[in-house]
Protein backbone atom coordinates (compact mmCIF):
# COMPACT_ATOMS: atom_id res chain seq x y z
CA UNK A 1 0.00 0.00 0.00
CA UNK A 2 2.71 2.32 0.62
CA UNK A 3 5.08 2.02 -2.04
CA UNK A 4 7.68 4.18 -3.48
CA UNK A 5 5.04 6.85 -5.50
CA UNK A 6 2.78 7.47 -1.92
CA UNK A 7 6.48 7.73 0.25
CA UNK A 8 7.80 10.09 -2.06
CA UNK A 9 4.27 12.10 -2.54
CA UNK A 10 3.52 12.26 1.19
CA UNK A 11 6.89 13.44 1.54
CA UNK A 12 6.67 16.13 -1.55
CA UNK A 13 3.60 17.57 0.07
CA UNK A 14 5.30 18.08 3.65
CA UNK A 15 7.77 20.16 2.07
CA UNK A 16 5.30 21.89 -0.28
CA UNK A 17 3.20 22.43 3.39
CA UNK A 18 6.27 24.86 4.25
CA UNK A 19 6.63 26.64 1.17
CA UNK A 20 2.81 27.75 1.36
CA UNK A 21 3.47 28.74 5.11
CA UNK A 22 6.41 31.19 3.84
CA UNK A 23 5.27 32.44 0.78
CA UNK A 24 2.14 33.34 3.25
CA UNK A 25 4.58 34.98 5.01
CA UNK A 26 5.77 37.40 1.88
CA UNK A 27 2.69 39.52 0.96
CA UNK A 28 4.08 42.53 0.20
CA UNK A 29 6.13 41.06 -2.41
CA UNK A 30 3.89 39.99 -5.56
CA UNK A 31 3.47 36.63 -6.50
CA UNK A 32 4.69 36.81 -9.98
CA UNK A 33 8.30 38.52 -8.00
CA UNK A 34 8.12 35.39 -5.17
CA UNK A 35 8.05 33.09 -7.92
CA UNK A 36 11.08 34.57 -9.70
CA UNK A 37 13.22 33.90 -6.81
CA UNK A 38 12.09 30.69 -5.96
CA UNK A 39 13.10 30.11 -9.97
CA UNK A 40 16.36 31.26 -9.35
CA UNK A 41 17.07 28.94 -6.65
CA UNK A 42 15.70 26.13 -8.42
CA UNK A 43 17.51 26.63 -11.45
CA UNK A 44 21.05 27.24 -9.79
CA UNK A 45 20.12 23.87 -7.35
CA UNK A 46 18.99 21.98 -10.47
CA UNK A 47 21.98 23.26 -12.73
CA UNK A 48 24.88 22.16 -10.08
CA UNK A 49 22.89 18.76 -9.21
CA UNK A 50 23.08 17.92 -12.25
CA UNK A 51 26.34 19.13 -13.52
CA UNK A 52 27.84 17.11 -10.83
CA UNK A 53 26.04 13.51 -11.54
CA UNK A 54 27.10 14.05 -15.13
CA UNK A 55 23.72 14.58 -16.34
CA UNK A 56 23.10 16.25 -19.69
CA UNK A 57 20.60 19.48 -18.81
CA UNK A 58 18.27 19.53 -21.94
CA UNK A 59 17.00 15.76 -21.59
CA UNK A 60 15.57 13.96 -24.50
CA UNK A 61 11.77 15.26 -24.65
CA UNK A 62 12.86 19.11 -25.04
CA UNK A 63 8.63 19.57 -26.48
CA UNK A 64 7.11 17.86 -23.52
CA UNK A 65 10.14 19.35 -21.02
CA UNK A 66 9.39 22.95 -22.32
CA UNK A 67 5.20 22.04 -22.03
CA UNK A 68 5.41 21.10 -18.46
CA UNK A 69 7.51 24.15 -17.43
CA UNK A 70 5.14 26.46 -18.89
CA UNK A 71 1.95 24.87 -17.56
CA UNK A 72 3.88 24.56 -14.15
CA UNK A 73 4.62 28.05 -14.35
CA UNK A 74 1.31 29.26 -14.89
CA UNK A 75 0.46 27.11 -11.99
CA UNK A 76 2.18 28.48 -9.66
CA UNK A 77 2.27 31.63 -10.50
CA UNK A 78 -1.75 31.79 -9.53
CA UNK A 79 -1.39 29.37 -6.95
CA UNK A 80 0.95 31.72 -4.98
CA UNK A 81 -1.25 34.63 -5.67
CA UNK A 82 -4.41 33.11 -3.90
CA UNK A 83 -2.15 31.53 -0.64
CA UNK A 84 -1.29 35.63 -0.53
CA UNK A 85 -4.59 37.05 -0.58
CA UNK A 86 -7.14 34.32 0.97
CA UNK A 87 -6.46 31.72 4.08
CA UNK A 88 -3.40 29.43 3.77
CA UNK A 89 -6.46 26.54 4.32
CA UNK A 90 -8.78 28.27 1.69
CA UNK A 91 -6.10 28.76 -0.94
CA UNK A 92 -5.13 25.14 -0.46
CA UNK A 93 -8.35 23.63 -0.75
CA UNK A 94 -9.04 25.34 -4.08
CA UNK A 95 -5.65 23.56 -4.81
CA UNK A 96 -6.96 20.35 -4.53
CA UNK A 97 -9.23 20.46 -7.36
CA UNK A 98 -5.64 19.64 -9.42
CA UNK A 99 -5.73 15.52 -8.73
CA UNK A 100 -9.05 15.54 -10.49
CA UNK A 101 -8.08 17.94 -13.39
CA UNK A 102 -5.19 15.60 -13.18
CA UNK A 103 -6.92 12.31 -13.64
CA UNK A 104 -10.04 13.63 -15.81
CA UNK A 105 -6.67 15.24 -18.44
CA UNK A 106 -4.68 11.98 -17.67
CA UNK A 107 -7.60 10.09 -19.79
CA UNK A 108 -6.83 12.11 -22.98
CA UNK A 109 -3.06 12.96 -22.48
CA UNK A 110 -1.68 9.55 -20.85
CA UNK A 111 -3.96 7.32 -21.80
CA UNK A 112 -4.67 5.91 -18.33
CA UNK A 113 -8.03 4.65 -16.82
CA UNK A 114 -10.00 5.53 -14.38
CA UNK A 115 -12.11 2.82 -12.22
CA UNK A 116 -15.61 4.01 -11.68
CA UNK A 117 -15.19 3.47 -8.26
CA UNK A 118 -12.09 5.83 -8.23
CA UNK A 119 -14.62 8.23 -9.06
CA UNK A 120 -16.75 7.84 -6.06
CA UNK A 121 -13.07 8.34 -3.95
CA UNK A 122 -12.70 11.57 -5.16
CA UNK A 123 -15.77 12.74 -4.73
CA UNK A 124 -15.83 11.30 -1.06
CA UNK A 125 -12.42 13.54 -0.74
CA UNK A 126 -13.45 16.82 -1.95
CA UNK A 127 -16.45 16.54 -0.47
CA UNK A 128 -14.54 15.88 2.81
CA UNK A 129 -12.73 19.47 1.47
CA UNK A 130 -16.44 21.13 1.24
CA UNK A 131 -17.08 20.21 4.88
CA UNK A 132 -13.39 21.84 6.10
CA UNK A 133 -14.24 24.66 3.93
CA UNK A 134 -17.87 25.38 4.35
CA UNK A 135 -18.50 29.41 3.01
CA UNK A 136 -15.85 31.57 3.54
CA UNK A 137 -16.68 35.36 2.44
CA UNK A 138 -13.04 35.91 2.22
CA UNK A 139 -12.69 34.01 -0.61
CA UNK A 140 -14.10 36.39 -3.78
CA UNK A 141 -14.89 35.21 -6.81
CA UNK A 142 -11.78 36.38 -8.42
CA UNK A 143 -9.73 34.70 -6.57
CA UNK A 144 -11.82 31.09 -6.63
CA UNK A 145 -11.75 31.65 -10.28
CA UNK A 146 -7.71 31.70 -10.11
CA UNK A 147 -7.63 29.66 -7.91
CA UNK A 148 -9.42 27.09 -9.93
CA UNK A 149 -7.16 27.52 -13.30
CA UNK A 150 -4.09 27.23 -11.20
CA UNK A 151 -5.04 23.85 -10.69
CA UNK A 152 -6.13 23.30 -14.09
CA UNK A 153 -2.69 23.82 -15.23
CA UNK A 154 -1.28 21.84 -12.27
CA UNK A 155 -3.40 18.83 -13.45
CA UNK A 156 -1.66 19.60 -17.00
CA UNK A 157 1.81 19.68 -15.83
CA UNK A 158 1.32 16.29 -13.77
CA UNK A 159 0.03 14.93 -17.07
CA UNK A 160 3.62 16.08 -18.70
CA UNK A 161 5.20 14.75 -15.93
CA UNK A 162 3.38 11.57 -16.40
CA UNK A 163 4.48 11.58 -19.81
CA UNK A 164 7.71 11.50 -19.38
CA UNK A 165 7.75 8.90 -17.43
CA UNK A 166 11.18 7.17 -16.53
CA UNK A 167 12.82 8.34 -19.76
CA UNK A 168 14.21 12.03 -18.43
CA UNK A 169 15.99 12.41 -14.65
CA UNK A 170 13.49 13.76 -12.65
CA UNK A 171 16.40 16.48 -11.93
CA UNK A 172 15.92 17.63 -15.61
CA UNK A 173 12.16 17.69 -15.14
CA UNK A 174 12.71 20.12 -12.51
CA UNK A 175 15.22 22.38 -14.22
CA UNK A 176 12.90 22.86 -17.28
CA UNK A 177 10.56 24.39 -14.69
CA UNK A 178 12.82 27.45 -13.90
CA UNK A 179 14.25 27.28 -17.59
CA UNK A 180 10.96 28.60 -18.66
CA UNK A 181 9.71 30.53 -15.50
CA UNK A 182 12.79 32.83 -14.93
CA UNK A 183 12.56 35.04 -18.12
CA UNK A 184 8.79 35.06 -17.61
CA UNK A 185 8.60 36.23 -14.72
CA UNK A 186 11.61 38.40 -14.60
CA UNK A 187 10.37 40.55 -17.03
CA UNK A 188 6.71 41.12 -15.76
CA UNK A 189 8.33 41.71 -12.61
CA UNK A 190 10.39 44.26 -14.00
CA UNK A 191 7.51 46.52 -14.07
CA UNK A 192 6.08 45.81 -10.86
CA UNK A 193 9.14 45.14 -8.72
CA UNK A 194 9.12 45.35 -4.53
CA UNK A 195 12.69 44.99 -3.11
CA UNK A 196 12.90 42.83 -0.69
CA UNK A 197 13.44 44.01 3.25
CA UNK A 198 15.36 41.93 6.02
CA UNK A 199 14.33 38.44 6.92
CA UNK A 200 12.08 38.37 3.90
CA UNK A 201 15.43 38.05 1.63
CA UNK A 202 15.66 34.67 3.60
CA UNK A 203 12.24 33.75 3.63
CA UNK A 204 12.46 34.05 -0.32
CA UNK A 205 16.08 31.57 -0.03
CA UNK A 206 14.02 28.88 2.33
CA UNK A 207 10.88 29.06 -0.64
CA UNK A 208 13.27 28.24 -3.49
CA UNK A 209 14.95 25.19 -1.48
CA UNK A 210 11.99 23.84 0.12
CA UNK A 211 10.16 23.92 -3.37
CA UNK A 212 13.09 22.36 -5.03
CA UNK A 213 13.15 19.34 -2.92
CA UNK A 214 9.21 18.99 -2.71
CA UNK A 215 9.34 19.29 -6.74
CA UNK A 216 11.94 16.58 -6.72
CA UNK A 217 10.08 13.90 -4.17
CA UNK A 218 6.74 14.87 -6.34
CA UNK A 219 8.44 13.97 -9.84
CA UNK A 220 9.83 10.96 -8.54
CA UNK A 221 6.66 10.34 -7.31
CA UNK A 222 4.49 10.77 -10.86
CA UNK A 223 7.21 8.29 -12.53
CA UNK A 224 7.07 5.85 -10.19
CA UNK A 225 3.12 5.26 -9.95
CA UNK A 226 -0.02 5.84 -12.00
CA UNK A 227 -1.68 9.97 -11.87
CA UNK A 228 -5.05 8.54 -10.49
CA UNK A 229 -2.86 6.61 -7.48
CA UNK A 230 -0.59 9.41 -6.27
CA UNK A 231 -2.74 12.44 -7.30
CA UNK A 232 -4.93 11.90 -4.30
CA UNK A 233 -2.57 11.81 -1.95
CA UNK A 234 -2.18 15.44 -2.44
CA UNK A 235 -5.56 15.67 -0.26
CA UNK A 236 -3.61 14.94 2.99
CA UNK A 237 -2.06 18.64 2.62
CA UNK A 238 -4.96 20.04 3.95
CA UNK A 239 -3.69 18.68 7.35
CA UNK A 240 -0.84 20.41 6.83
CA UNK A 241 -2.88 23.67 5.87
CA UNK A 242 -4.96 23.78 8.66
CA UNK A 243 -2.22 23.10 11.35
CA UNK A 244 0.52 25.84 10.04
CA UNK A 245 -3.13 28.25 9.43
CA UNK A 246 -3.88 27.40 12.83
CA UNK A 247 -0.52 27.33 14.56
CA UNK A 248 1.26 30.75 12.97
CA UNK A 249 -1.39 32.71 11.45
CA UNK A 250 -4.26 32.09 14.00
CA UNK A 251 -6.78 30.90 11.35
CA UNK A 252 -9.34 29.33 13.05
CA UNK A 253 -12.28 26.60 12.40
CA UNK A 254 -14.78 24.78 14.29
CA UNK A 255 -15.85 21.37 15.08
CA UNK A 256 -16.94 19.90 11.66
CA UNK A 257 -13.72 20.97 9.78
CA UNK A 258 -12.03 17.74 12.01
CA UNK A 259 -14.96 15.85 10.47
CA UNK A 260 -14.21 17.15 7.02
CA UNK A 261 -10.41 15.77 7.68
CA UNK A 262 -11.71 12.44 8.50
CA UNK A 263 -13.52 12.29 5.19
CA UNK A 264 -11.04 13.74 3.42
CA UNK A 265 -8.75 11.07 4.81
CA UNK A 266 -10.88 8.32 3.96
CA UNK A 267 -11.22 9.25 0.58
CA UNK A 268 -7.35 9.32 -0.09
CA UNK A 269 -6.63 6.15 1.93
CA UNK A 270 -9.93 4.15 0.16
CA UNK A 271 -8.30 5.34 -3.41
CA UNK A 272 -4.77 4.23 -2.56
CA UNK A 273 -5.98 1.19 -1.35
CA UNK A 274 -8.01 0.19 -3.96
CA UNK A 275 -5.66 0.85 -6.65
CA UNK A 276 -3.28 -1.21 -4.84
CA UNK A 277 -5.87 -4.15 -4.47
CA UNK A 278 -6.23 -3.53 -8.30
CA UNK A 279 -2.67 -3.68 -9.43
CA UNK A 280 -1.78 -6.60 -7.16
CA UNK A 281 -3.89 -8.70 -9.21
CA UNK A 282 -2.47 -7.98 -12.05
Amino acid sequence: MFTKGVRYMVIAGFFFALMNVFVKMVPDIPAVEVVFFRSVVSLVLSYGFLKAGGVSIWGKNKKILLLRGASGAVALILYFATIQAIPLASAVTIQFLSPIFTSILGVFIVKEKVKPLQWLFFVLAFVGIIIIQGFDPRITPFYLGIGIIAALFSGLAYNFIRKLNTNEHPLVIVFYFPLVTLPVTGTISMFDWVSPEGWEWLLLLLIGVLTQVAQYFMTKAYQSEELSKVASLKYINIIYALAFGWVIFEETFNFITYVGMLVVLTGVILNIWYKHHQTSKM
